[in-house]
């Protein structure tokens, strides 16, 4: 998922600002907050409108979309009538997670051909691919097959005119054959198609490090999803910033990592989620994106 603000301390450099505060403003623009609608699902196919209205509302200027059916559209609208829902709020879309297990099944491509043609019209930078099920990763070698599929799937994503980007949980942390399913697919994806998008509790809810697979990986990390771990269970979330994830120790090396979008998650809540988001987006904004 800014504190953009600057403020003249002596009354000398008043006139100086008056020339400063443009270029500040730029510097300001360059990273906005985003917000994962997953974090919405139970009140987006209520009223998918009011929804998106109070997302742009609480401050976000990004959202990343999910659940996309080409028979459903995205909570009822189609492609092209919810970019002008996100339009009327001055919200872009970088990004999309899109389920494509068949592709890793059976090798077609109708999916992915689907979640294109909808990224496409909503603006995405990155199609992402969010989940692996558990059938397909089971051995060494799935895990290989894992990451050639995501190579193939890249490559019909660039001929698009996007990039590929991968999401994960904790499952690709856990060891199989000597190796584990994120180690295979930094190493086996092709850098200039496939990105990653580092949900960084997911990352710390497995034991990890996220800071050392930026400097291990350099670049790589194009987003990251902003979710903090509730500091009594850390099976739960937390609205950003109250929970025991150490964003700010993470975010300073966002250079390194390569990251350019910020996304917040949560998953659950223990207060009304349009407070919940609001609180997340005021953090974000004001506290790490510095």
């Amino acid at each position: 998922m800014i504190n953009r603000r600057a403020f003249l301390t002596q009354a000398g450099l008043i006139g100086a600002g008056v020339t400063l505060l443009p270029k500040l403003s730029l510097a300001a623009s360059n990273h906005v907050a985003g917000i994962q609608l997953y974090t919405l699902r139970e009140q987006l196919p209520k009223d998918v409108r009011g929804a998106i209205a109070k997302v742009a509302k609480a401050g976000y200027r990004e959202v990343e979309v999910f659940g996309y059916s080409k028979q459903n559209g995205f909570w009822g609208l189609k492609p092209v009538e919810f970019k002008k829902l996100l339009d009327q709020h001055g919200l872009k879309s970088p990004s999309g997670h899109y389920g494509m297990d068949m592709l890793l099944g059976e090798g077609k491509f109708d999916e992915l051909d689907d979640a294109v043609a909808a990224g496409k019209i909503l603006g995405h930078q990155y199609i992402t691919m969010p989940y692996v099920d558990a059938k397909f990763r089971k051995t060494g070698a799935d895990l290989k097959n894992v990451a050639a599929k995501l190579n193939m799937a890249a490559k019909r994503v660039k001929a698009a005119g996007l990039k590929m980007a991968y999401h994960n949980h904790d499952f690709e942390f856990m060891p199989i054959d000597g190796t584990t399913l994120y180690e295979v697919l930094l190493k086996e994806t092709d850098p200039a198609m496939v990105s990653f998008e580092m949900d960084l509790y997911w990352v710390v809810r497995a034991g990890q490090d996220p800071v050392k697979w930026f400097e291990k990986y350099p670049g790589r990390f194009a987003m990251v999803h902003v979710k903090d771990m509730d500091k009594q269970d850390s099976k739960l979330n937390t609205e950003v910033g109250k929970g025991s994830v150490n964003f700010k120790q993470i975010f300073a090396k966002s250079k390194l990592a390569g990251i350019k979008h910020y996304i917040v998650e949560q998953e659950n809540f223990k207060i009304d989620p349009y407070v919940s988001i609001t609180e997340s987006c005021n953090y974000l904004r004001n506290k790490l994106l510095v």
